[in-house]
């Protein structure tokens, strides 16, 4: 089969035939092959597009894409919940009719182990063998690195909610029961983690809801980081302008900014956190933990020896540790592609067309990538920052003046984050 890029994107939105889903009658099965597999794990924004686009680009090859979850809740915006501005159920979509439509077959159920000699996956419903397996796990987290932290009760305590879902529900209802006057405290961990700019947001979204229902109330934020990860000064502003700010004087306004403070300590009895040199009570904790590359990407052996994110060949995404597992999304570093939602979608793409090159004989194609992210300020207004990006050498490089910040806080920007979002999770579930 012979395939380039220009190619591929006609292909786009071409159904491929909808294929049956084999009885599985006992744990020890294996699924009857129909030639050659691709098994797709994780069905977030990484993994639903990966399996979407390799039937798209070869409909003669055989996917199998494993989620846990069959109502799945997208990341982007869900700081929105916090201000009552949007729902959870908006962000929610299944993929049932995406892979009816384009031949995925989809089993709901949570891969284990992987056994990559054998090249097989291990979940309840048995061992299931591929030629190529494509992990998209997204992202776990450090706790071990904050002392008196339990993975068990804390998050329920200073809930992080940086998986969307319940933790964000509990994390907006301990805003609504707080007294006014009260303080929220808001922790962020060195870069990289998910979303560069989603801890800025989040501030925005608890300050818009402190300033229309407890206006005396108070937002204190430890970043680890020296500075605003992304989307500095455009932040800044938003917060001088709406919210009550002074870089200078951190008593003054509703939001304080400390940089250069690491969480090292949370007692969560005393609702306090500790940075090394201050003890900090609050009201509302919300502790964003450190973060590394999903569980099952440990388990597959494709972490890198620092145990946080997974090397990749930066042209087809295949992992630099295992042959025939490639990682896409959060859990993977792809150079200077940032740990987003469409840098994930990107990489998806790329990595199907290569995918499909390779089981095809064929050469792989250089990739061209493209990020955009949104960053709410208040209900009506937000700010957005673009890039592209190719790979150079084996490197994937931001291509100079391609790009940029948007220039000031506007209504546009909020209504293109609204139709950004709603293509977003049409093209996975469609």
């Amino acid at each position: 089969m012979s395939m380039n890029r220009r190619s591929f994107i006609k292909l786009v939105g071409a159904g491929a035939g909808v294929m049956s889903w084999p009885s599985i009658s006992s744990a020890s099965d294996i699924l009857p092959r129909t030639g050659r597999r691709v098994v797709v794990v994780g069905g977030g924004s990484g993994g639903a597009i990966v399996a979407k686009y390799l039937r798209i680009a070869d409909p003669s090859i055989e996917v199998l894409l494993i989620e846990s979850d069959k109502r799945y809740i997208a990341c982007p915006l869900s700081n929105l919940v916090l201000a009552g501005v949007r729902t959870l159920e908006e962000n929610t979509l299944t993929l049932d009719k995406m892979a009816a439509k384009h031949g995925v077959k989809l089993l709901y159920d949570t891969v284990t182990a992987v056994d990559a000699g054998a090249k097989k996956v291990i979940c309840s419903a048995g061992a299931i063998s591929y030629d190529k397996l494509v992990l998209s796990p997204g992202i776990d987290y450090r706790f071990e690195e904050i002392e008196g932290y339990n993975p068990a009760t804390t998050p329920e305590i200073m809930p992080h909610a940086w998986k969307a879902g319940p933790q964000t529900l509990l994390l907006k209802r301990q805003l609504m029961d707080m007294m006014d006057g009260g303080v929220v405290v808001v922790t962020i961990p060195q870069a990289p983690f998910r979303c560069p700019p989603g801890p800025y947001e989040r501030i925005n979204m608890i300050a818009l809801y402190l300033k229309r229902h407890k206006p005396k109330s108070k937002i204190i934020v430890w970043d680890a980081n020296e500075n605003i990860v992304a989307k500095a000064g455009l932040f800044r502003k938003g917060w001088t302008k709406y919210y009550g700010y002074d870089d200078k004087d951190s008593t003054k306004g509703m939001i304080a900014y400390h940089g250069n403070s690491k969480l090292t300590k949370v007692d969560a009895k005393a609702m306090a956190v500790d940075n090394g040199t201050e003890l900090l009570k609050g009201d509302v904790i919300n502790v964003i933990p450190p973060q590394r590359a999903g569980i099952i990407a440990q388990k597959a052996s494709v972490v890198g020896p620092d145990k946080k994110w997974c090397s990749v060949d930066q042209v087809s995404f295949e992992s630099t540790q295992v042959k025939d597992i490639h990682v896409i999304g959060d859990a993977c570093f792809a150079g200077a592609l940032p740990k987003s939602t469409y840098a994930a979608n990107s990489e998806a793409k790329v990595c199907a067309l290569n995918i499909a090159q390779t089981l095809n004989g064929k050469e792989l194609i250089a990739p061209s990538h493209v990020n955009v992210c949104y960053s709410y300020i208040t209900d009506k207004e937000a700010v957005s920052v673009s890039g592209i990006y190719i790979e150079k050498e084996g490197k994937t490089i931001a291509v100079p003046n391609a790009g940029g910040l948007s220039p000031d806080l506007n209504e546009i920007e909020a209504s293109y984050a609204r139709s950004w979002m709603q293509n977003v999770m049409s093209e996975m579930s469609t």
